[in-house]
């Protein structure tokens, strides 16, 4: 069960927040959604704080923007911090930037009582996620999205990790955090382009099981994208309550949690082969995975004819790649593409689970995909 509860905040603070609850027993937290959070930081991570401190990783560019305003909020409580700057961008998910932001850590004598907050997208996040969950074999963190993506998806679960060279976040655990601090006020300082490709992940959960949130997309896209304002806060508060109720039911994707991973086995081929870059953001993937989806499941008689058109329209609509030809100077080699999906985390017993689709909505997930009008697909979506 997920709730979701209102708490305004002193007049003379434009900072009234929206509560939800991921219910996980002992390991339940809160979500919290709203604006200018940031500058009340110390106030919301009191209840987790003890002597031992906080140490704050972020990134160069999250840094620059929003490090002084949660570090003013921690001096005003007279918290004690210390802070690790990682390079921004999908590269400081790796062995390498891993290692040394735990050495740097341990160098700091820091004790099991040590807080770590995420202060960044979805890469410091997952980074600092599975910091604290290898850090004497488990610290409390809390995580303060940055980005749309990271508000509306990868904050939310306890799924943290890194990549390796053979894949996307092959390596990481299942570590909870204690809190959720999401301000939607920060989210207009993020490039456009960034923006849009979070969109993708709330868009995805209207094709999940939720048409009539797809509908409200339809209407309030351009809105959630435009700025900080009721349609972006109700499209973040939407869509971290859908996490939250399928992480409640399904904690460690045994099953349903799975259908969040819709569009994602064909993103990250997709994002694999342009090695993890700016040539191919994330929600970029995933948008040009959905569509594969819906046309595979279409010429496969599953989903109703038009409803691939539909979601294309909106995705173009606010400006998201719909085909992997989009990707400038890309030369898709389909047999890679495919290749890379056998080494996807959804692989079981030899054979990979896809997300597939009955319209919108209507998701599920099942191994009978037919393979040669996947290939079929992927191939009209490389070459356009």
């Amino acid at each position: 069960m997920t709730t979701v509860t209102s708490s305004r905040q002193e007049p003379d603070r434009v900072s009234n927040h929206d509560t939800l609850r991921v219910e996980l027993g002992a390991r339940s937290y809160d979500i919290l959604v709203g604006s200018n959070l940031l500058a009340d930081t110390a106030k919301y991570i009191a209840p987790f704080v003890k002597k031992a401190g906080v140490v704050v990783i972020s990134d160069a560019v999250v840094a620059k923007h929003h490090l002084s305003t949660v570090l003013n909020s921690l001096d005003g409580a007279d918290i004690a911090h210390r802070e690790v700057i990682v390079p921004s961008g999908e590269k400081s998910k790796s062995f390498a930037v891993f290692e040394d932001v735990v050495e740097q850590i341990l160098a700091m004598g820091i004790e099991r009582s040590t807080l770590i907050i995420a202060l960044g997208g979805g890469v410091v996040g997952d980074l600092a996620g599975y910091v604290a969950a290898s850090l004497l074999r488990g610290l409390d963190f809390v995580q303060i999205p940055t980005t749309l993506l990271s508000q509306v998806d990868s904050s939310v679960g306890g799924k943290t990790g890194i990549n390796s060279k053979s894949g996307k976040n092959l390596v990481g655990a299942f570590h909870q955090p204690r809190l959720v601090l999401a301000d939607t006020a920060v989210l207009d300082t993020l490039p456009a382009r960034e923006l849009r490709s979070g969109y993708a992940e709330v868009v995805k959960y209207g094709l999940i099981d939720d048409p009539e949130f797809f509908d409200w997309l339809e209407e309030n896209g351009q809105a959630v994208l435009a700025e900080d304002g009721a349609e972006r806060r109700q499209a973040v508060i939407k869509s971290c309550a859908a996490k939250a109720r399928i992480v409640s039911e399904d904690e460690r994707e045994g099953g349903k949690r799975a259908l969040l991973n819709l569009g994602h086995t064909f993103g990250h081929a997709f994002e694999a082969e342009t090695g993890y870059g700016e040539k191919l953001l994330h929600g970029e993937a995933v948008a040009m995975g959905m569509v594969i989806a819906h046309d595979v499941c279409g010429a496969m008689g599953m989903a109703p004819a038009g409803e691939k058109d539909r979601i294309v329209a909106h995705l173009k609509s606010v400006g998201l790649p719909v085909s992997a030809s989009e990707v400038s100077g890309m030369h898709w080699d389909i047999d890679k593409v495919i290749g890379h999906m056998s080494r996807d985390k959804k692989v079981r017993d030899g054979e990979i689970t896809f997300v597939m689709t009955r319209g919108i909505g209507k998701a599920f997930t099942s191994k009978a995909m037919d393979v040669e009008k996947m290939r079929a697909a992927v191939t009209r979506s490389c070459r356009g």
